[in-house]
């Protein structure tokens, strides 16, 4: 696998919010919460999924309507097999819920975050930065969903350089570029759609976001780290309708809240640091607990409501063997269980093996 070279990094970074700026808060209460806890209480893993090659590189991960827990095979490991999408059963088994359809100038697709809109569609990014050096390729695709099976996909979003997290609230969705603007510090943000204003994807014409000044971008993130010039990754929304952004290279997950019409109210340094060294992939649970991958730490945490940092489970660097995470890139918890898609990219501490693997951790009851 080539390695994954970006201009794109774990100290202090600065979030702007786009338009009508509301209260700005930069602090985050460290108040005593259940996720307490120590080192010596790390998660040992409790199993793994061993992914074929043709299923390299998984990355983003989502419950659907049914319950089903979904992932996207980025494949950019071994891109001699293209990206798609697969479906996890129950007895943890993947299988192809859905090809997807190559950009028409690159000829490939990249698949990383996914999530259901309240349509019942299926929301894919496709950040095609892990295939092209040429900026404003990637994507936002919908996969049309009927009977819980896929019909059609759809074009709605085109313009972005490197589309990343993706989550959904109400009747929005929201993607994250991770790199609008490479120089420094870099600035990346978060881009909101209405599942009205998509439908002009319906064989119409995609909506093209043109950047920094696209009235679409409601959160704009400066990340200071020179040495890990990464920013807005995963982003997910709590049982409030709060959004968390995280901003990869400074270690830092940012909480903003909204006014009732929709309008951005606030926004709060919500955590940063305190054994993260970086912030991947992002979702939240029933529980209003956020769960964070920490790629170059090869670690996943758990974050309390109040900001509360829990490291729930760490390794070091090396292939996934035993289901040791190699890489992890995004986790959620499914049930009492923690699946971790190692996504085993050449990058920071880590060098990409032949080993493809999900690794799974079983919470304490």
């Amino acid at each position: 696998m080539k390695n994954w070279k970006l201009a794109i990094p774990v100290s202090l970074a600065s979030l702007v919010l786009a338009g009508c700026i509301g209260k700005e808060e930069q602090t985050g209460l460290k108040m005593p919460c259940s996720c307490g806890g120590t080192d010596a209480e790390l998660l040992k893993p409790a199993g793994m999924i061993k992914l074929p090659d043709e299923f390299n590189s998984p990355d983003g991960l989502t419950i659907g309507p049914d319950g089903a827990l979904y992932l996207s095979i980025n494949n950019v490991g071994d891109q001699s097999h293209p990206g798609k999408i697969g479906k996890i059963a129950a007895d943890n088994t993947v299988s192809v819920f859905a090809d997807l359809p190559p950009h028409p100038e690159t000829g490939k697709v990249s698949p990383l975050g996914i999530t259901f809109g309240s349509d019942g569609n299926l929301y894919v990014a496709d950040n095609q930065a892990f295939v092209t050096e040429d900026p404003g390729k990637s994507r936002l695709l919908r996969v049309n969903i009927k009977d819980g099976k896929p019909v059609s996909t759809d074009v709605v979003v085109t313009g972005m350089t490197m589309a990343n997290g993706v989550s959904s609230n109400a009747d929005y969705v929201v993607v994250n570029d991770t790199a609008i603007d490479k120089t420094y510090p870099q600035k990346s943000g978060t881009y909101r759609f209405t599942i009205e204003e998509l439908k002009a994807g319906d064989g119409g014409k995609p909506i093209q976001v043109k950047g920094l000044e696209d009235p679409h971008l409601i959160v704009k993130i400066e990340t200071r780290n020179k040495e890990q010039q990464v920013g807005a990754n995963g982003v997910s929304f709590d049982s409030k309708g709060n959004m968390y952004v995280c901003n990869f290279g400074d270690a830092e997950i940012w909480k903003v809240s909204f006014k009732e019409d929709g309008a951005v109210d606030a926004k709060t340094l919500f955590c940063k640091g305190d054994g993260m060294e970086c912030n991947d992939g992002l979702q939240i649970d029933d529980d209003d607990h956020l769960w964070t991958a920490d790629f170059l730490g090869n670690a996943i945490a758990r974050i309390c409501p109040d900001g509360t940092v829990k490291i729930i489970a760490k390794n070091e660097p090396g292939d996934g063997t035993g289901g040791a995470m190699d890489a992890p890139s995004e986790c959620i918890r499914f049930g009492n269980t923690i699946y971790v898609s190692n996504i085993d990219l050449s990058y920071g501490p880590n060098e990409s093996d032949n080993l493809h693997s999900i690794s799974i951790f079983e919470l304490p009851k």
